[in-house]
């Protein structure tokens, strides 16, 4: 076994180009909020179609990982990604011009194409430039943050186009930094291509697809409206076609997903970490957005610009993560990890409706910041313990189960805090208001503005109260299970060595392509 070679400036350089696409897809989730009261107005969208605007994005992207990880691994990372970002940049002047919202919903859905082959493709990118494991552990914190950045500058952004230009230029901000990776990804980004790729699995992308979509949707759809016959077949529709799914997999003379990769404990236990850490951090998410909007009455620009003050903390978390795992074993640095995260719950149980903002935002500073770090970690195991053929596979199941994993922090944590809020409710609301403040504290807030101000400050306040409630209930049950999650993960990634697969590439084939 050789030597293993280290990157040099060209490789970092790239990876800022890498960047590019990872801000954007991460961006493109959340940059939706403020549009769409414009949106609504000038296309005229109902109810149904504007959760279709937001949700086919994601269900489209999730859906889509596992076969366009796969399929970068066949036909190349760099042309995968170059393809990608073609589609993503058309699909995005298509978004910004849309007629109707049909016109709207199918651009937004060729976005979440453009997005499933650009996400695995910048993190399996990154294991074929950075085979020495330190200098990849401090790539993978630079793309944990772009990542994390991204999803907390999409309502920022959005907000600011919204006050200067119309709303389509949510969506054509992605085009002129497409073309800018257009120019660039020839020029700095290596291809690789698995040796190892035969035919490809059409039969394994279909059930992926058929297990992916239904299961999250479900999910969601349970979470937003509650328990229903249609979502729970759907769940279990989802869990039919994933057990095909895997049963394809151990057939397969060319599998999509080498499912000997699940027997390294790096690899699955690091996956595991990842969808508690992401269901936790987007559970909580959902419930600070509607307490500082409508228990502290910031508008949504102001709320979010505010969202931004956790990022002092967040901001050195990555480095911080790698440089610790670079002094100790990584699994007492995920563990520890976890209790910073814990301890942010913590904070968010003290939480009440006229706590000074200091308060909600320390406690979601702490959250992030401790997740932050067990994604750059749980990422750079994930990455490391395959071998560089396996990394576009590999990233998206990784990708996949953090979809997995916000999907179900929106449904079990906005569950509990549902029927939380509404148990600290009061029996004898007054006649008219009682349904739609059970609703919800968005519900209560509309219906508030349409009474007289005596009976409108009381179900505000009512409601307020029973929110507070139900989020400090929710940061209970998230500071046991991040707990909890502590010491399991100390447990199994304890000992697991940071890259288990030799560094050096598979195959003359791929490294021509690593320095071409």
């Amino acid at each position: 076994m050789g030597t293993t070679e280290r990157a040099g400036r060209k490789e970092w350089i790239a990876l800022g180009v890498l960047a590019l696409p990872l801000l954007l897809v991460s961006m493109d989730v959340s940059v939706l909020y403020f549009a769409v009261p414009f949106i609504s107005a000038d296309l005229g969208v109902n109810a149904t179609e504007q959760l279709w605007i937001f949700d086919i994005y994601g269900f489209v992207l999730a859906g889509l990982l596992i076969t366009m990880g796969s399929l970068g691994d066949r036909i190349g990372r760099r042309r995968l990604l170059v393809l990608g970002a073609i589609g993503f940049g058309v699909a995005s002047v298509a978004a910004a011009y849309a007629q109707s919202p049909e016109q709207l919903i199918a651009a937004r859905a060729l976005l979440g194409i453009g997005g499933a082959t650009l996400m695995p493709s910048t993190l399996a990118l990154i294991r074929n430039m950075f085979h020495d494991p330190k200098q990849r552990s401090k790539a993978i914190a630079f793309w944990s943050a772009v990542m994390m950045g991204g999803i907390t500058l999409g309502p920022v952004l959005g907000g600011f186009l919204l006050e200067h230009f119309w709303w389509g230029s949510v969506f054509l901000v992605n085009t002129p930094a497409m073309v800018l990776l257009l120019v660039l990804a020839p020029v700095l980004l290596p291809e690789f291509t698995s040796t190892a790729r035969g035919r490809f699995d059409l039969l394994g992308s279909v059930l992926s697809l058929a297990a992916v979509l239904p299961a999250i949707w479900g999910i969601k759809e349970i979470a937003a409206n509650g328990a229903s016959a249609l979502p729970v077949v759907a769940i279990v529709a989802g869990l039919v076609f994933g057990v095909l799914f895997v049963q394809r997999q151990r057939t397969a003379a060319h599998p999509m997903v080498d499912l000997a990769m699940f027997r390294n404990r790096a690899f699955s236990g690091s996956l595991a970490a990842n969808t508690v850490g992401t269901l936790a951090l987007v559970g909580n998410a959902v419930f600070l957005t509607q307490y500082l909007q409508l228990v502290h009455g910031l508008s949504p620009l102001k709320a979010a610009l505010w969202s931004l003050a956790p990022s002092v903390l967040v901001g050195g978390a990555a480095p911080l993560a790698t440089a610790l795992a670079g002094k100790t074993d990584r699994a007492y640095v995920i563990g520890g990890a976890f209790v910073l995260a814990a301890s942010g719950y913590g904070v968010l149980t003290q939480v009440h409706p006229d706590s000074s903002l200091a308060v909600p935002l320390t406690g979601a500073g702490l959250l992030a910041a401790g997740l932050v770090m067990v994604m750059t970690l749980v990422t750079e195991a994930v990455v490391g313990s395959v071998a560089p053929e396996r990394a576009g596979s590999a990233s998206a199941v990784m990708e996949t189960c953090s979809e997995f994993g916000g999907a179900l922090g929106i449904a079990i944590l906005g569950s509990i805090g549902t029927a939380a809020y509404r148990a600290d409710l009061p029996s004898n609301l007054p006649p008219g208001v009682a349904e739609p403040v059970r609703e919800g504290l968005p519900a209560a807030t509309a219906a508030a503005a349409h009474l007289p101000a005596e009976l409108a400050g009381t179900v505000l306040t009512t409601a307020q109260h029973a929110f507070t409630h139900g989020m400090n209930v929710v940061a209970l049950v998230g500071t046991v299970l991040l707990l909890v999650t502590a010491v399991a993960a100390t447990l199994t990634l304890r000992g697991t060595a940071p890259a288990a697969p030799a560094e050096e590439p598979a195959s003359e084939e791929a490294e021509l392509g690593r320095v071409s």
